[in-house]
């Protein structure tokens, strides 16, 4: 018997799958606990209208990313901080202050752990840094680090 999974199911498949089962199985267990429902023609449409609706969402995600890489591309985030005698900055930039800076300077919101930092940034000077805003879509950020 063919059934849509409408929960995770051990040793069966994720929620959303179409398996064929036996009928005791699916009838004396799956249906009564509510994990599973006769694949007709209802249920069969019902998963291919989520798995249409699944893919339009992430295709406007990757859209709205490649527009915000798009923006990225061309904004300098300015930073003015304080150095010490040595002309090493006091404390130190990190993505928490470039994403504040982004969003309050050119109105651009982005996650801070979207910003590929490797370390603290403790030196004045021009960094360009990876955003990671989509799996497979990267912008670049230019990033000045200048004295007050």
């Amino acid at each position: 018997m063919k059934v849509v999974l409408l929960a995770d199911v051990k040793s069966q498949g994720k929620k959303g799958d179409l398996i064929n089962v036996s009928d005791g199985y699916a009838r004396n267990f799956l249906f009564p606990k509510g994990l599973a429902a006769e694949a007709d023609a209802k249920a069969m449409n019902e998963l291919k209208m989520k798995e249409e609706a699944r893919l339009h969402k992430i295709e406007v995600e990757k859209a709205a990313a490649r527009a915000t890489a798009e923006q990225l591309s061309s904004v300098v985030v300015k930073i003015k901080s304080q150095a010490g005698a040595d002309g090493r900055l006091y404390g130190a930039v990190t993505a928490k202050d470039i994403a504040e800076a982004l969003a309050s300077a050119h109105k651009i919101t982005i996650d801070k752990r979207k910003i590929q930092l490797d370390s603290a940034i403790k030196a004045f000077g021009t960094y360009m840094l990876d955003v990671k805003l989509y799996p497979e879509i990267i912008g670049k950020i230019h990033v000045v680090i200048s004295d007050t």
